[in-house]
């Protein structure tokens, strides 16, 4: 019957998913993320979360992009389970607050019953930030089932057997040498016609568009699959974040880690621009080899990557098919961009990017 299905439906839905599929707007874009950031400054605990942060005490972990499914053939997160359980216990017992930043649920592909019974180990380890009251979860595109379902809190309850509040984002307010910073965080499908329309486009993507592409083995064509739009995303939200009297912006959707605007790929550039100038030929060897092995995965860079700001990070995902995981932390004072892999049977964390927060006030 699924063949049958699939040779009758693949087209036609293919052609509409040509003509409609994930293109983000500038002007939409920009538009939704002014939205989310004056809603949540006025209307605070609404739509988002305002929350006043000391930089030299308070500690924060951000994941997104976990896809947690139902232990099947198409289940991204399986791989990545054991780094993810680890680290979340690194992190509850360093005292961190868990920002969990959306799509944390694949829940285009699943219903809610077999992802919440295959994952309880996740739930319950997620679960502990929440009664010490240090968990915020964001909902994505495919988990905006949080969002616009009667029943979800009951989905919620049940799962980690308290209530869950969702958000849309979150705004970190901190004062570093007596000047304002802000930190807005949300998963980033903000501005996307596909996954960011009004109350039935939303549901209809996310219940009846988002599966039968799915179902049928249509690539669904958003930035985490899509190296075009990747760039377009980061562009966009990059542009966003600098404008003046913007936040810091922190995002998800993309797969693709970003640390002070920069993809690892532009960084290495970067790097190779500065062995270049000192004549180091043993760095510039090395370089040249990393850049020629990270093309093959990701070949753009922004024309003006040399000049950009610090003002756009991206957490990357929770789901990378050799099962490490990526994410942001801020604590001690400092920003940073960080792995957790396997190493000899034990998973470990990694500093991949770390800068001062006071650096971020340019």
């Amino acid at each position: 019957m699924r063949r049958f299905i699939q040779s009758v439906f693949t087209k036609p839905v293919a052609r509409l998913a040509d003509r409609f599929s994930s293109k983000p707007n500038l002007q939409r874009v920009h538009e939704a993320l002014t939205k989310l950031y004056a809603h949540t400054l006025e209307h605070p605990g609404k739509k988002g979360l305002l929350l006043p942060v000391n930089a030299d005490t308070d500690k924060f972990i951000i994941f997104s992009d976990q896809h947690k499914g139902a232990k099947n053939g198409s289940d991204d997160f399986m791989m990545a389970e054991p780094n993810y359980l680890a680290a979340l216990d690194h992190y509850y017992l360093a005292g961190f607050h868990f920002i969990s930043l959306g799509d944390s649920e694949e829940l285009w592909e699943n219903t809610v019953w077999p992802v919440k019974s295959k994952n309880k180990l996740t739930t319950a380890a997620e679960k502990k930030f929440l009664t010490e009251k240090r968990f915020i979860k964001v909902y994505g595109n495919h988990d905006v089932f949080w969002n616009n379902d009667p029943f979800a809190p009951l989905h919620l309850l049940s799962m980690y057997k308290e209530p869950v509040k969702i958000y849309e984002g979150v705004v970190l307010q901190t004062t570093i040498s007596n000047t304002k910073l802000d930190f807005l965080l949300t998963h980033g499908h903000q501005g996307d016609g596909q996954s960011d329309g009004n109350a039935f486009s939303a549901w209809f993507v996310s219940r009846i568009w988002g599966p039968l592409q799915s179902y049928l083995n249509l690539n669904p064509n958003t930035p985490a699959t899509n190296n075009a739009l990747k760039s377009v995303h980061n562009r966009f939200m990059y542009d966003w974040s600098k404008q003046e009297k913007n936040p810091v912006l922190i995002t998800g959707h993309t797969h693709q880690p970003v640390f002070a605007s920069l993809t690892h790929l532009e960084r290495l550039y970067k790097q190779l621009i500065h062995a270049r100038e000192k004549a180091d030929e043993a760095t510039t060897e090395k370089l040249n080899k990393e850049i020629r092995f990270r093309q093959e995965e990701y070949d753009y860079v922004n024309k003006n990557y040399i000049k950009m700001k610090p003002f756009y990070f991206n957490t990357g995902c929770c789901c990378y098919s050799d099962g490490d995981i990526t994410g942001i932390e801020i604590a001690d004072g400092m920003i940073r961009l960080i792995k957790w892999k396997k190493k000899e049977n034990n998973s470990i964390r990694e500093v991949l990017e770390e800068m001062k927060l006071s650096d971020l006030l340019i």
